[in-house]
């Protein structure tokens, strides 16, 4: 990230002028003991020493949750020498932890044809989902449910030493506590990736003919909801190369408990614990921005049932189709099964836990649908339009349920799905091609580019300049219930983070380094975010427009790409429903 590396000694005039008016302001503030954002920057790691590592496998997944699981193994089975990378734990990284339902479609036994369940999902998501992929999910959910079983998934709540089972079989490399941070493209094609460790302060270096992203998705690290780690940053990573990414204006709309409402676990201990269990179909249309209208428009709090239960109680706001619609006190999701027995676990209320009782909203703000947003598939192996660079899961823009929920265990069983074919695809890519040759310089300024935040001797911390992002993109007057002139405002304060406060963030060990890289990428995913959310004029799913609350089937039948153009500017582009990107 270019962004990142600017000159550490570089102090313009008008920067200088503004620091030094700045001064009294931030005194003023220390001696109320709010924490100032600019400050020296007190290093503790000598850059000079941080030397550096290199790997070579065919095929690179980045991200260990359940893509990441069956991409590497599947590149494997298919005769590729394969390392898989993550920023946390196998089996324990992302929302995977917390995924406890599997959608699995078994024609034998299922109350709907496999043609008539594409249909309705196409339906409940208004038009926004890809056939292909919603298709391809069903069709292929019993076999990678059939492969759980065996490797033990079904019993214990933790998933590491099922998801290493597979893993150890092929002995194959994983490489933990490694967070990413460039991906590297020569000639026009993938050539690897490269970022830092967490433990042994060292850059790594991976070349690779083919990379698989199985990074999941991310948010602005809203508390409540198990998202807190996720950041986007596969997604900015392939950006910043020349990926298309999509999905960026549509909402999920998890909300947390409004006791302890930064509790995490308080609110969703009855996933954790749980062990996974198999879910059948049910498809429904859920989790968009329905109860973010009614506390818009009444107030809070708001007393919450299940899950499009049909509790609003103000008129207008965003569509639900009628063959959707659950009357009050309807049944939950999972056509009213028991907890695990095919259906969620119940919180107070009848609905799933965290979103019963009292509800507070943004606990998942910056995320998307799952499967809707992402890197932009161009055919239905999971292909970027990067020669060699591969997405799966929630880092693949697959709109596999569309722009709303439609099927609940749909995203951990379209994981499973993405990650099989992704892989496959990969090794099938990698053997009719050689390495991409990186030169040393190149290498050296990606080095540099890491390191940069630890050689400044001055600039914003990053859990200052992250704080300050929540303020602008979390209201719900932002995010959530959204018109121009709100969107423009908060596009205003985040493009004064990109250009003035992102290029001098700083860290002063390698867990702040970490973090200076996660909020980079946060600040792009925000002004994408707003951007997307204005150049859609209409309202549709999990996308809710004051000023245009009306389906717009005109000129709105079309998926929003957003690509870097020629001079480094976002560019945007539409791409038909039910079309592959031209």
């Amino acid at each position: 990230m270019t962004s990142l590396s600017k000159d550490p000694t570089l102090l313009s005039r008008r920067h200088f002028m503004a620091l030094a008016g700045g001064i009294a302001g931030m005194a003023t503030l220390s001696a109320l003991g709010v924490p100032s954002g600019w400050a020296a920057n007190t290093a503790k790691v000598d850059v000079d020493t941080v030397n550096r590592k290199e790997h070579t496998s065919d095929v690179l997944v980045i991200g260990g949750g359940m893509a990441g699981l069956f991409a590497t193994v599947k590149a494997h089975d298919a005769g590729s020498k394969v390392i898989l990378v993550s920023k946390g734990r196998l089996g324990s990284s992302g929302q995977t932890p917390f995924a406890k339902g599997i959608f699995t479609y078994d024609a034998a036994t299922a109350p709907i044809s496999l043609d008539a369940f594409v249909d309705k999902v196409s339906r409940s998501a208004m038009g926004t989902n890809n056939p292909v992929y919603t298709r391809q999910m069903a069709e292929h959910s019993r076999a990678r449910v059939d492969e759980l079983r065996q490797w033990g998934f079904f019993d214990s709540p933790l998933y590491n030493t099922c998801f290493s089972k597979p893993i150890k079989e092929r002995n194959i490399p994983v490489l933990e506590r490694i967070v990413i941070t460039h991906l590297i493209k020569e000639n026009g094609h993938i050539a690897g990736a490269a970022g830092f460790s967490m433990d042994s302060e060292k850059i790594q270096i991976f070349r690779a003919k083919s990379v698989i992203l199985c990074t999941g998705a991310g948010g602005f690290k809203p508390n409540g909801f198990p998202i807190c780690d996720l950041t986007h940053d596969g997604t900015i990573m392939a950006y910043t190369i020349g990926a298309k990414v999509t999905g960026k204006e549509w909402n999920d709309g998890h909300p947390g408990q409004a006791t302890n409402a930064a509790a995490c676990f308080d609110g969703w201990h009855g996933m954790f614990e749980r062990k996974p269990d198999t879910v059948g179909v049910e498809v429904h249309h859920d989790l968009g921005v329905d109860l973010n209208y009614i506390a818009y428009v009444n107030g809070g709090p708001v007393a919450m049932g299940p899950p499009g239960s049909g509790n609003t109680t103000s008129k207008g706001g965003p569509l639900t189709p009628a063959e959707f619609a659950r009357p009050p006190g309807g049944p939950p999701p999972g056509g009213g099964k028991a907890p695990g027995n095919g259906g969620p676990p119940s919180g107070k209320g009848g609905g799933p836990p965290g979103m019963a009782g009292i509800p507070v909203g943004g606990s998942s703000a910056g995320m998307s649908i799952h499967k809707s947003e992402g890197l932009v598939p161009i055919n239905d192996r999971c292909a970027s339009n990067i020669p060699g660079l591969y997405a799966a899961g929630d880092a693949l823009g697959s709109y596999m349920a569309g722009a709303i929920y439609t099927q609940i265990g749909s995203s951990l069983a379209g994981s499973a799905v993405q990650g099989a074919v992704a892989g496959t695809a990969a090794a099938d890519y990698c053997k009719a091609v050689d390495f991409q040759d990186v030169s040393t310089a190149k290498l050296d300024d990606i080095h540099q580019e890491i390191l940069a935040p630890l050689q400044r001797k001055a600039g914003y911390s990053p859990a200052w300049v992250t704080q300050t992002l929540q303020g602008i993109m979390i209201p719900n007057f932002v995010l959530y219930i959204k018109k121009e002139k709100l969107l423009q405002a908060a596009l205003a304060y985040v493009e004064e983070l990109r250009d003035h406060h992102m290029p001098m963030l700083r860290a002063a060990d390698f867990h702040e380094l970490r973090l200076a890289h996660e909020t980079a990428n946060m600040i792009i995913s925000a002004e994408m975010k707003l951007k997307a959310s204005i150049m859609r004029k209409e309202s549709r799913c999990s996308h809710y427009r004051l000023d245009y609350p009306e389906m717009d089937t005109t000129n709105w039948q079309a998926w929003i790409n957003i690509y870097k153009g020629a001079d480094g500017s976002m560019q945007f582009e539409k791409q038909p429903f039910a079309a592959w990107p031209a």
